[in-house]
């Protein structure tokens, strides 16, 4: 017997239907690419999603195809989220921080037919047009600009494009399981790869962002993404926010530190969201210019770990509560949330402050395992470690323009991390797979060292490699950006280590740079490092 309800499909132009519907006049600030402050609403974002949706579907575009976009967070780009997916097409959101030759290997695997961009990148899509054998329309996210116009024939833009479109198009009735958004890897290891969401997945994924134990966005929030829009949907913010009504600030270009604490004093943002290295320009200005960030309440930190010194600082400096999340590109990329147990208020202060640190337990939808080399489970006993995959209602079937059986091992993902679980389920993350360090047969963990060497004050960055050694196999070494106006010894900084780790986990060299190797999305290229520094230990 089936249940006797109504069924309706989990798609994103619901999601904008709700926020519009009921949330109308929610604020939604936007830094524009070339400055100044708009203010617009959920009710403006929603009639120029329209718009747009039934602008390009008047260009002639095929159902599913892809639109990609190469810009910062702004109001415009919210309107393309919705618009695009919602009209049936799908929204495929571009790191400009690749290489070119990249850029031209993405736009053309993912056949875009339209592309949307930001003023900066006019040189940057010039440059390589003629390399992109898909594309149909460019299009400008700004008014007229002849002078764009000249350096890029045929430029579409998109005030223009938004006009000929109907505010009140009602959006097609698609089937859930639709593609609404794609989303590439870093490529850190070969050519990026292709993630293909679905309108269910990503509402799903929404559901579980909002949820208590999840983020828990809610509409009296005032929400700073700080991660990009290019990166992984912003987190999946923009969606979550529209589901709950939240007023939104988009930061623009902007994301230094004294940008981003002008406007969470300026429009009382209560959570932001962004990674550590953003968080570290954060903390720097706000105590420099002493504000005392009182309308922030909580920050997620993801897309690498979050140092414990980094934590305790927003909390005793700011009362902000800082939450540690931990996903991929491959998961939506929500995985796993740190959130507590009842059982955890009955603990001393400073107990309840170290569950903080590790990258939280599975939200409901996604599950998590560990496993052997042999690919058996091990026990979740926060202390064996092995190969964490996933599976779950947002977690990737296969990569665009591959196979479940060249994706997936046995229905799970490989998530390329080595982590421990405990019987709760809280998982910590050791390393990335490639980057443990085995010396002597024992596994040490360079995010583990990195953590502590950060909370150095005469340090402004670190990492960790594993280097060659003739009698260990390998061994720690710490690669490290000195803070400014500091000049520490190598004795100096390795005294930070004692006591917090075993004597032989202690890195055996420090050695000094200027600034640390990122990638596009700005993990550290642990790969460059190694080859600068592998053989520092070796004669």
């Amino acid at each position: 017997m089936l249940g006797q309800m109504m069924t309706k499909q989990l798609t994103i132009s619901s999601l904008i239907t709700h926020a519009e519907t009921y949330h109308s006049k929610a604020e939604i600030y936007s830094v524009n690419t070339g400055g100044g402050v708009e203010e617009t609403s959920w009710g403006q974002v929603g009639r120029n999603a329209r718009a747009l949706g039934d602008a390009l579907t008047k260009l002639g575009l095929e159902p599913q195809a892809r639109c990609g976009t190469i810009a910062w967070n702004n109001r415009r780009h919210l309107e393309i989220y919705f618009g695009v997916s919602g009209a049936g097409f799908v929204c495929h959101t571009i790191n400009p921080r690749l290489f070119p030759e990249q850029l031209v290997y993405i736009l053309n695997h993912a056949e875009d037919k339209v592309l949307f961009i930001d003023a900066t990148f006019v040189p940057l899509v010039a440059a390589i047009r003629d390399k992109l054998e898909h594309l149909e329309h460019v299009v400008l996210m700004e008014g007229r600009d002849e002078a764009a116009a000249e350096k890029l024939p045929g430029l579409k833009f998109y005030d223009e494009l938004v006009a000929t479109g109907d505010p009140e198009f009602e959006w097609p009735d698609l089937e859930e399981n639709t593609a609404s958004s794609l989303c590439y890897t870093s490529g850190t290891t070969g050519n990026p790869k292709g993630v293909l969401y679905s309108h269910r997945s990503t509402v799903l994924h929404s559901f579980a962002i909002n949820a208590a134990d999840g983020i828990g966005i809610s509409a009296t929030e005032v929400v700073l993404p700080v991660v990009p829009m290019f990166h992984v949907n912003a987190w999946g913010a923009p969606y979550a926010c529209a589901m709950a009504g939240a007023r939104m600030v988009l930061p623009g270009p902007g994301l230094d530190g004294q940008s981003l604490v002008k406007l969470i004093d300026g429009y009382d943002v209560s959570l932001a969201l962004g990674v550590p290295t953003i968080w570290l320009g954060l903390l720097a200005e706000a105590k420099k210019s002493g504000t005392k960030l009182e309308s922030l309440r909580r920050t997620v930190v993801g897309g690498s770990a979050c140092p414990p010194s980094m934590i305790a600082a927003f909390r005793e400096r700011y009362g902000v509560d800082t939450i540690h999340a931990w996903g991929m590109t491959e998961m939506s990329p929500v995985g796993t949330v740190n959130k507590p147990l009842a059982k955890h208020s009955k603990l001393p202060v400073d107990q309840q402050h170290a569950l903080r640190e590790n990258q939280g337990r599975p939200v409901w939808g996604v599950e998590l395992e560990i496993l052997d080399d042999d690919g058996k489970p091990l026990p979740h006993d926060g202390k064996a470690q092995g190969d964490l995959v996933t599976r779950g209602h947002w977690i990737l079937d296969s990569y665009f323009h591959a196979t479940r059986e060249e994706t997936l091992t046995d229905g799970w993902f490989d998530t390329g991390d080595v982590a421990t679980m405990d019987p709760d389920g809280y998982v910590t993350i050791k390393d990335r797979s490639k980057d443990i360090i085995k010396s002597g047969g024992e596994w040490i963990s360079s995010v583990e060292l990195e953590n502590i060497a950060i909370a150095h004050p005469k340090l402004s960055d670190a990492a960790v490699i594993g280097a060659q050694h003739e009698k260990w196999d390998e061994r720690p070494v710490l690669v490290a950006v000195k803070a400014e106006g500091e000049d520490p010894t190598e004795e100096e900084v390795l005294h930070i280590f004692e006591g917090k780790i075993a004597s032989w986990q202690v890195p055996d060299r420090v050695v000094f740079t200027d600034v640390l190797p990122r990638n596009a999305t700005g993990k550290v290229l642990k790969r460059n490092l190694r080859e600068e520094y592998g053989k520092i230990l070796i004669g």
